[in-house]
């Protein structure tokens, strides 16, 4: 009998342990498909949810574990930060129960994560600090580098300069022993950029621009590294006008200025800023040329209030305000500084705001003046207590965090003996599992009759989707066929018919006619060959449609010697449309080449795709001869384009002129497929 049972056992352990395998393999699908970055994001969190909730089915903490982790980083990635942080929570225990201490690292860097992007820096701090004292224990120096450098922003905007400086140069030193990757190398440019920025807080300013020339060192290794230099740039020029080298400052905001257009289309923001750092310079310079530095001063107000940008509108009103001043304006002063006044007030831009006091203060005069004087003095005592505090809260920080730690040691050991424990109980509870193998036996069947019935209605509509293939296919054939009967046999028959009537003739005439004849052949054989190529052409292979007809457009323009010119938008889901309309759209591009070359002798074509109001808008512009759509109706080109157009449900229009060219606009419903 104890035999029997223990065959029995083993039996069902084998069972079990082939449908966990086929569950896993299952997830592992759903996480591959979740980073895919092809597929739309909403989708990708779905595959990532049904992932989890299989890993749950199982009951598995290594793989919830691993699923949820993948789950939030999508969260992060859609800028859901609080589902983000809730998940990381969550993992943080289980990764606790685990005793995983490479999962506890990472579910501490990413809750703190979290925080950084949500600008609330001391809980950042705090998990930040948990994390990498695990990572310095596992030394993974690649995650400690990117911590400690995260670290020193931290404290670069709470103005730790000290504590920032000394995180940074601890986190360059690591990423220069690393390989140069571009991204170690964009880390090392960032870093170089940062201690830059900490050396000119703290009035260290050759030491600075020795940082931003290193970064500037960095970047030319770096692809794509334009957007780096022209910050460098100006990084570098502020730093010079900080040393009163002004020219050299000049130098470098003019030379900004000089390649606007390389620049303002990415970020609209840099030019204004650059134009008020011009301005600047020239006045703090001492130049006279008043007109031109206030021209530039209202360039870039002007901008920024167009953008609607006050974070922009900020430093430029402040440095208006000071220019007025400096030239008695007194009314044109006080314009810019209550504009900054009221800015740096809902920014929080302290720095701005004690500079606007004190125009104020001395626009104002009297007890209003005294009023903004004393409430200059009160800010800025205000602002070094608060420095103060951030320093010692991060030191606080610090100590708690190893007191944490402290006390998880303890409970690592309250854990061992509980495992110890539990290990005697387990021979207790033997039969108990039994009966828990069992349940889990018919959660495992109940979840295959659900996948079989899913299984089932997937391959049911994998072969609806293969009647529409089938049926697209067999009207493209007779569509071929048609144009084969009608047309080219048509003219072979034709061309036959004449070459028969010649065999009796002689002379030059007949000479010139023959060749004639062998010409039309050479075009005959030139359509056969195009249309096998055309049936080659296959929209169901799953290249995308847009590729497909870029390459129809570059051959065919590249053989009729056209320039031309392609144009497409991505709001239209080709793969979601039918290959029955993809095939004659493509077949209408195809007719319009072909009669543009035969007729119109144009040197240009132009084609794009446009989506307005979920219909699809196709245009083919060519520059040719033009002909007169009225009287040309009946060209079998034409009748063809019309007759794709109805098939499509569309309509078309043909716009031509007399030597003007002609441009066919053609409206396509967007119909996608069920």
């Amino acid at each position: 009998m104890r035999s029997y049972f223990l065959y029995f056992f083993v039996l069902l352990s084998i069972y079990a342990n082939g449908q966990q395998n086929n569950s896993i393999s299952k997830i592992d699908s759903l996480i591959t498909l979740s980073k895919d970055i092809t597929i739309p994001l909403v989708d990708r969190e779905a595959y990532a949810s049904v992932s989890l909730n299989l890993a749950n089915k199982l009951n598995n903490d290594t793989l919830i574990l691993k699923t949820r982790k993948n789950l939030s980083l999508l969260k992060f990635e859609a800028n859901d930060y609080e589902s983000f942080k809730i998940l990381n929570k969550v993992n943080l225990e289980l990764a606790f129960q685990l005793m995983d201490s490479l999962e506890i690292a990472s579910a501490y860097q990413n809750i703190a994560q979290s925080y950084y992007y949500e600008n609330i820096n001391d809980s950042a701090y705090f998990y930040y600090s948990k994390s990498i004292k695990i990572y310095d224990k596992l030394e993974f120096l690649q995650s400690k580098a990117y911590i400690l450098m995260t670290i020193s922003d931290i404290q670069e905007t709470e103005k730790d300069y000290i504590s920032s400086e000394e995180n940074a140069i601890s986190a360059l030193k690591l990423f220069e022993t690393f390989s140069e990757s571009q991204y170690n190398l964009q880390q090392l440019y960032n870093l170089n950029n940062l201690l830059g920025i900490i050396s000119l807080k703290l009035g260290h300013f050759d030491e600075s621009l020795d940082y931003h020339n290193k970064a500037e060192l960095v970047n030319r290794k770096i692809d794509n590294g334009f957007y780096n230099e022209i910050y460098t740039q100006n990084n570098k020029a502020f730093v010079y006008r900080k040393q009163k080298k002004y020219d050299k400052a000049l130098e470098l905001y003019q030379g900004l200025v000089n390649i606007k257009n390389d620049y303002n289309v990415y970020d609209p923001t840099f030019y204004p800023l650059v134009l008020d750092n011009l301005a600047f310079t020239k006045f703090v310079a001492n130049h006279k040329d008043n007109d031109q530095i206030e021209a530039l001063f209202k360039e870039a107000y002007h901008i920024s209030d167009s953008l609607n940008d006050n974070l922009t509108k900020l430093p430029i009103s402040i440095d208006l305000s000071k220019f007025y001043l400096e030239l008695k304006e007194k009314d044109s002063s006080l314009k810019y500084v209550n504009t900054a006044y009221k800015i740096a007030k809902e920014t929080s831009s302290n720095e701005i705001l004690l500079d606007a006091l004190k125009v104020l203060s001395e626009l104002k005069g009297g007890e209003e003046g005294k009023a903004y004087l004393n409430e200059h003095i009160k800010l800025s005592d205000s602002l070094l207590n608060v420095e103060r505090n951030v320093r010692n809260k991060f030191a606080r920080i610090e100590l708690e965090t190893d007191e944490l730690e402290a006390d998880n040691e303890r409970m690592s050991q309250q854990r061992m003996w509980l495992l110890i424990v539990s290990a005697v109980l387990l021979v207790t509870l033997f039969f108990l599992y039994i009966i828990i193998t069992q349940r889990a036996k018919n959660k495992e069947l109940q979840f295959e009759k659900d996948q079989q019935k899913a299984n089932e209605e997937i391959y049911n509509l994998m072969l609806s989707q293969q009647d529409k293939v089938d049926e697209a296919r067999a009207n493209e054939k007779k569509r071929i066929s048609q144009e084969m009967h009608d047309g080219i046999l048509g003219r072979l028959f034709g061309t036959r018919l004449s070459l028969d009537s010649l065999n009796f003739s002689e002379g030059k005439e007949a000479i010139q006619n023959r060749s004639n004849y062998i010409n039309e052949l050479k075009t005959i054989e030139d359509d056969i060959r195009k249309i096998s190529h055309d049936l080659n052409t296959d929209f169901v292979s799953g290249s995308g449609f847009m590729d497909i007809v870029s390459e129809l457009i570059d051959k065919q323009t590249k053989a009729y010697q056209l320039k031309s010119e392609f144009e497409f938008t991505d709001d239209v889901s080709w793969e979601m449309v039918s290959n029955k309309n993809k095939i004659n759209i493509y077949r209408i591009i195809q007719e319009a080449l072909q009669n543009i070359y035969k007729h119109a002798k144009a040197e240009a074509v132009k084609i794009s795709f446009q989506l307005k109001n979920n219909v699809i808008l196709l245009s083919i512009t060519d520059d040719g001869l033009g002909f007169d759509v009225n009287k040309s109706k009946k060209g079998i080109g034409i009748k063809n384009i019309n007759a794709r157009v109805n098939d499509l449900e569309g309509a078309v229009n043909f716009v031509s002129k007399i030597n003007e060219g002609t441009t066919i606009n053609i409206e396509i419903p967007y119909k996608t497929n069920p």
